[in-house]
């Protein structure tokens, strides 16, 4: 038995099977899962929790994971956390993320439907 503390992941995706999915398969494979159902809840709770990565939907009501992703990168505390966008939004929204000046671009970056292996791979290369 490993006993090194497991890697925590915040989830934040305002779809519930989206965040049900994910926690399954991230614990599965020995992650602690954490989650949040919009910008506002993910903010605290990557604030309260310290995760060591974080999935964050782009598309969201109340606070939206654009406005999330900017206060984290503005977060001296928060900044250095890999995230991780899933999102339903195309590619354009991708280029539009990495043309923005003011905001370093994702480590990483997958549509709707997932492909979880590839996420999966992405997630221990990030927290390795």
């Amino acid at each position: 038995m490993n006993t090194a503390a497991k890697k925590k992941i915040l989830i934040v995706d305002d779809e519930p099977d989206i965040i049900k999915y994910l926690t399954t398969y991230l614990e599965d494979n020995g992650y602690d899962v954490i989650s949040a159902v919009d910008g506002r809840e993910g903010f605290q709770k990557a604030k309260d929790e310290r995760p060591d990565l974080i999935t964050l939907d782009i598309t969201m009501p109340e606070e939206s994971g654009v406005r999330m992703y900017r206060n984290l990168n503005d977060s001296e505390e928060l900044n250095h956390i890999p995230i991780v966008i899933i999102t339903g939004v195309s590619k354009m929204f991708e280029r539009f993320l990495e043309t923005r000046k003011q905001v370093d671009p994702p480590e990483a970056y997958f549509e709707k439907p997932i492909d979880r292996d590839k996420l999966l791979e992405k997630v221990k290369e990030l927290l390795a």
